[in-house]
């Protein structure tokens, strides 16, 4: 596989999971591999609207291409009434292609969100989230409690995968928390994938 990545495929709405994505990257790059960060557009509810090819700023949007050649996975969301937002429901609901092909399986992924509050349906949404993953034959990692922040944490940050309760900054342990997360799955891959 020419030049390996973990693919940090998300939608961000106000900003809050664009931050936890940054953060992702970091710890991804810290096991020397390459974070690709993606995007997908907003859904509209008006059926002939349509987005540019490449948004106005932030992440490029997401291609089946950038999904099927990646080594591993983090989708990022902020949480809707306990479940993903649809955007990215939309685009996920879109890639029979690679579940018929298996184009995914045995790649390691993980998932993150970000709430409004402490109890804002974080947990609901991250598990939701693996759904789709573990149909295409996924292998979903999570934090382990091994990583200190968890013990420590008040706001976000499950073993579910990383969060953030909406402040004006990330914590200090929720930055800890996306980081060893993005390690974990650039260090999964390595095994699972055999990328060096």
């Amino acid at each position: 596989m020419n030049n390996p990545y973990i693919l940090v495929l998300y939608y961000s709405r106000n900003g809050h999971v664009k931050k936890l994505a940054e953060q992702i990257a970091q710890g991804i790059e810290s096991a020397g591999l390459e974070a690709r960060l993606r995007t997908v557009p907003a859904v509209s509810t008006v059926c002939e609207a349509t987005q540019p090819d490449i948004p106005d700023s932030g992440a490029v949007y997401c291609t089946e291409e950038d999904l099927r050649d990646c080594s591993g996975l983090l989708l990022g969301s902020p949480t809707r009434f306990g479940n993903m937002a649809a955007p990215l429901k939309y685009f996920l609901d879109g890639t029979a292609g690679l579940w018929m092909n298996g184009s995914l399986i045995n790649k390691p992924a993980g998932v993150f969100t970000s709430t409004s509050s402490q109890h804002g349906g974080q947990e609901s949404t991250l598990l939701s989230m693996m759904i789709p993953l573990l149909h295409h034959g996924m292998v979903i990692s999570g934090i382990p409690y091994s990583e200190k922040a968890l013990h420590s944490t008040k706001s976000g940050g499950t073993p579910y995968g990383a969060t953030h309760v909406e402040a004006e900054q990330l914590s200090p342990e929720e930055i800890d928390l996306c980081r060893a997360q993005g390690k974990r799955i650039a260090t999964l891959a390595k095994h699972l994938t055999g990328v060096k």
